[in-house]
């Protein structure tokens, strides 16, 4: 089996504000690489396969530390970038409902699917983002024998995967079957470098989820 353990990035300084950050490259607080280097000291001992990161620098700065700490070099995947939220880029909710009232009000309704305009709906985010998190489990889940010359651990080659809290919510979302819709509603929050760790197992002859945790600051 293969466990990729989700994280999103440290604090940016649009968090604080609760403004959007999709595809703005925003930059981390200090807070956000201290976080960073809480999360690599996790990672000097998670007994890590590799360490992947979207392309945007938020989410770069957050996983070089894990890299370095878990002693493997950093690959970064650009359709790991988080979703793309058009004119809302930079607001907050209240601005959002003063300047596009209606066209926030339907992203409420459904935001997988309604986008902000001139955004990328969720559900294009999951299509995009899908393959490139499939492509580690078949690359790290190639059963017993060994994985880069070392024998793999009875508990399966173990991935971190840093990325962005939007993408993470509706992907869980896909992969358990429920509605990505409800994303918001389900999982409202999403820590800064929380892991989530999902456990792909080989069930009825394919790699099947199994989400094991959510926003957990030691993961086991």
């Amino acid at each position: 089996m293969t466990t990729l353990y989700l994280a999103r990035h440290g604090e940016t300084v649009w968090h604080g504000e609760h403004r959007y950050a999709g595809s703005s490259d925003i930059e981390l607080t200090g807070h956000g690489l201290s976080q960073a280097d809480e999360l690599a000291e996790w990672a000097s001992r998670a007994r890590l396969s590799a360490v992947v990161s979207s392309t945007l620098s938020r989410a770069r700065l957050t996983a070089e530390p894990a890299a370095s700490a878990a002693g493997v070099e950093l690959r970064t995947d650009p359709r790991l970038v988080e979703i793309d939220f058009g004119a809302g880029e930079g607001l907050g909710p209240s601005e959002l409902a003063e300047r596009m009232p209606a066209e926030w009000a339907a992203f409420e309704r459904h935001p997988a699917r309604q986008p902000l305009p001139g955004g990328e709906a969720g559900v294009e985010g999951i299509a995009r983002a899908r393959p490139a998190l499939q492509e580690l489990v078949d690359e790290f889940g190639i059963g017993p024998g060994t994985v880069g010359g070392s024998a793999a651990s009875q508990q399966g080659d173990r991935v971190l995967v840093v990325m962005h809290g939007t993408l993470m919510r509706l992907l869980i979302c896909d992969w358990l079957g429920i509605d990505p819709d409800r994303y918001r509603d389900l999982f409202p929050e999403v820590e800064n470098c929380g892991l989530t760790p999902v456990r792909f197992e080989l069930l009825e002859g394919r790699m099947q989820p199994r989400l094991i945790g959510f926003n957990l600051r030691t993961a086991r």
